[in-house]
Order: structure tokens, then C-alpha cells, then sequence
């Protein structure tokens, strides 16, 4: 069996949507974006030194913190 035409992919999209909802598959596509970005970084970060990751560290944690507050006061 070969790869399935433009018309069957469509079809398949449609009951993606109708199961999942567009909103869930936005997030889902948003949670994937951000799972490669940290893989990406991951990688990249794998020749830098133990004190760079560490500084890196504690911005990533402040980031949280201050994400963390703003949506206690929403």
C-alpha cells in the first residue's frame, strides 16, 4: 500500500479535529513546539561548561517563578 493522496490525508485531519477538538491540538502543537525547542537546547548545551548550565539554570528557574506569579494573579 503507498502513501495515501491529498484527499484521504484531509479526511483524516477532519476526524483529528472532530475528536480531539482544535483547541486541544493547539495546545498539543504548542506543548510538542516547546519539547523540541528543549531537546534542541539540550543538545546544543551538551558542550558547554558545568558554570554555564548553572547560570542557565537560575534564569530558567526565575523565568518559572515569574510565570508562576502572574498566573496566581490572574
Amino acid at each position: 500500500m503507498g502513501m495515501p493522496s491529498v484527499p484521504q490525508l484531509l479526511i483524516i485531519l477532519v476526524i483529528v479535529v472532530l475528536i480531539f477538538g482544535a483547541k486541544r491540538l493547539k495546545n498539543l502543537g504548542g506543548d510538542l513546539g516547546s519539547a523540541v525547542k528543549g531537546f534542541k537546547q539540550a543538545v546544543k548545551d551538551e558542550d558547554a561548561t558545568p558554570a554555564e548550565l548553572e547560570d542557565d539554570s537560575k534564569k530558567a528557574d526565575a523565568a518559572v517563578m515569574h510565570k508562576t506569579d502572574d498566573q496566581k494573579s490572574a
